[in-house]
């Protein structure tokens, strides 16, 4: 009953919050409904979010009626008044309800982090459940986020050692791509010879939205243990690279935002400027999916009727892989072997060096393969790929064993790629993939395949 009496004052909050005009009543019902929203349970958010999107959605009926005039207008000769009239009033009722919560959050004191929050809940219920209505609520919200969260609205601020405690634990708490262990961790990523650059809204202090950390280096980086060194780092002014090694969100409710893409190019333009000398740009970027991808090609091709299965395998690398795993595993062929190798959770292949040869070449030629060749709707497969693409870089090279941790050698058996951005190509690349789905790369990656 508790329960019921909380939801009920929070759904009044809110429709308070959307209705009503005088600043000062106007003030205490946002108040009341960011402050209520956060003590429900995550049932009564869902119950509360789909009530947000269909009894304060658009009114269609309007909308129709103003259709139907429209289209009985004849075209004058002279005054298009009336045109002008019902595409005004056109423009107005196409706009929903709930656009008035969104706007005054926005401009209330806590409001930009507490629609972020919101729009991580809706997509979590989008996941268990795609309703139209809610999907509509957050194609709306997740467009005013990408306006007032544009490049003009944020600030690039270089995170250092000097920094506040509070801003620096929010840097090992959302490192996504290579966990920080400790506190000497932490300092070495922000000391000679690394950057750490994030971008902060004024109405969300002392928190970067997304922040990118950046090695400075003679040469870009082949494995991520010469990234994440142990030894003294190397002059400044010898670094000729900046490497791109991880790039991590704040916030998942601005999932779809690409905050990544400016903070790349502004990160660029910085260390251009800062340091001359750097002439190269790089990542060294992990591929996700890449054994999701190999393993259920290799499972799949299992199931097939003969006459329609793929080999990926050449018979001169079966032949070598079937004679190096006689100790490991056993199979039918050379793909059933090679998906028992991969699949097992020891990763034993690794502790092997002739296994890790016979493997090499072609989990190589696959990963080129999937990197180039595989895509979805018209686009690359590999979320990261498609991250680097699409903001106007090349793949690079391919790197062999360039992360021995658990995640890397899950993830993609221990390979990682450099995407390289030539800033002169930047924009023509990002155009020719957009536009086309056209994936730049090297001529030492396209051998492969």
């Amino acid at each position: 009953m508790v329960f019921f009496r909380d939801f009920v004052r929070v759904k009044e909050s809110m429709h308070n919050a959307i209705s009503m005009n005088k600043i000062e009543i106007l003030d205490a019902a946002l108040d009341d409904f960011s402050e209520g929203y956060f003590g429900l349970s995550n049932e009564n958010r869902r119950v509360l979010l789909l009530t947000l999107a269909t009894q304060y959605d658009l009114n269609r009926k309007q909308v129709r009626e103003l259709m139907k005039q429209y289209l009985g207008l004849d075209l004058p000769n002279g005054s298009f008044s009336s045109f002008y009239r019902i595409e005004r009033n056109l423009r107005h009722s196409l706009k929903p309800m709930y656009e008035v919560l969104f706007e005054r959050l926005n401009t209330h004191p806590g409001g930009l982090r507490f629609l972020s929050i919101m729009r991580a809940d809706i997509l979590s219920f989008l996941a268990d459940e795609n309703i139209a209505s809610v999907r509509a609520l957050d194609s709306y919200l997740k467009e005013k986020l990408i306006t007032w969260l544009s490049p003009a609205n944020l600030q690039l601020h270089n995170i250092t050692w000097d920094d506040p405690a509070s801003l620096l634990e929010k840097i090992v708490a959302y490192e996504a791509v290579h966990p920080i262990s400790n506190l000497l961790d932490l300092k070495r990523r922000l000391g000679i010879g690394r950057r750490c650059f994030g971008y902060l809204h004024p109405a969300i202090p002392g928190e970067p939205l997304i922040f990118i950390e950046v090695a400075l280096m003679k040469n870009v980086a082949q494995t991520i243990q010469e990234v994440l060194w142990d030894e003294p780092p190397m002059p400044e002014s010898e670094a000729t690279c900046a490497l791109f090694y991880s790039i991590s969100s704040t916030q998942p409710g601005l999932s779809g935002i690409n905050l990544g893409k400016f903070l790349i190019k502004r990160v660029i333009d910085v260390v251009r400027r800062d340091m001359p000398k750097i002439s190269t740009f790089a990542t060294l970027s992990p591929i996700p999916g890449y054994m999701q991808w190999l393993l259920a090609k290799l499972a799949s091709i299992e199931r097939c009727d003969s006459t329609f299965r793929e080999n990926l395998l050449k018979p001169e690398e079966e032949t070598a892989l079937l004679g190096a795993s006689e100790k490991y595993t056993t199979g039918k062929n050379g793909m059933e072997v090679m998906c028992n190798l991969l699949s097992s959770s020891s990763h034993d292949w690794t502790k092997s060096d002739e296994l890790s040869l016979v493997l090499k070449t072609p989990l190589m030629r696959l990963c080129a393969r999937y990197l180039l060749e595989e895509k979805k709707r018209g686009k690359a497969l590999d979320s990261v790929g498609n991250f680097h693409l699409q903001n106007g870089a090349m793949v690079g090279r391919i790197n062999w064993m360039a992360d021995r941790s658990e995640k890397g050698l899950k993830q993609s058996a221990g390979i990682m790629v450099n995407y390289i951005y030539k800033v002169e190509n930047i924009e023509e690349n990002a155009h020719s993939y957009f536009s086309e789905g056209q994936i730049q790369a090297s001529d030492e990656v396209r051998t492969y395949i």
